[in-house]
């Protein structure tokens, strides 16, 4: 009789916990993976989250804006603006802007690779006692490697997007920062 009533009580009890389970189970978890999809996975927490699922998750769940990833920018805001069929509030709005990458004055790193590790992305390439370079077009503009440079020799500049940018990519890498070019260029590409 004892075995009955403890089996009873235990399966009365498995019931109840698992109806408060199905009650505090989170938000669709494939939504949270679509919009988490569409992030930039920088885990920069310049949202104020502390990576981008949970940013992710605080979209879905907590209905938190959509306009609070700095990597991501207009892309990112418009694809999660399509994706969730949310307009935009005044408080909510991304200005046009060029994208920021990083840029090491590469005359004043001593190949430390602090950089490297904090880049989440590895848009960052050197080797340790030798100097290192950013890979624009990786470059998501976290400024994660910022504050770990022991230099102070990275800095974040905006993504020059105008109609001689391509002509001048090859200057731009050969590039030594000596100045002498500003006053003969005939198209100001510098």
């Amino acid at each position: 009789m004892l075995i009955l009533i403890f089996g009873t009580t235990a399966l009365c009890i498995g019931y109840v916990i698992e109806r408060i389970a199905e009650h505090l189970k989170p938000a669709d978890d494939t939504l949270v993976s679509e919009v988490n999809a569409l992030l930039p996975q920088t885990q920069c927490a310049q949202c104020g989250y502390p990576g981008c699922k949970p940013y992710a998750r605080a979209i879905v769940e907590d209905n938190a804006p959509i306009d609070k990833c700095p990597p991501g920018g207009e892309t990112t805001l418009l694809a999660l603006k399509r994706l969730l069929g949310r307009e935009l509030s005044n408080e909510q709005f991304i200005a046009e802007q060029a994208p920021r990458v990083a840029r090491i004055r590469e005359h004043d790193c001593i190949g430390c690779t602090l950089c490297i590790k904090a880049c989440p992305v590895d848009a960052i390439v050197g080797a340790h006692e030798y100097m290192h370079s950013v890979i624009e077009q990786y470059c998501t503009g976290c400024e994660l490697c910022v504050a770990p440079c022991p230099m102070d020799c990275i800095e974040m500049i905006e993504l020059r997007r105008d109609k001689h940018a391509d002509e001048s990519i090859e200057a731009e890498l050969a590039c030594i920062h000596c100045d002498r070019c500003n006053d003969i260029c005939p198209v100001d590409l510098v």
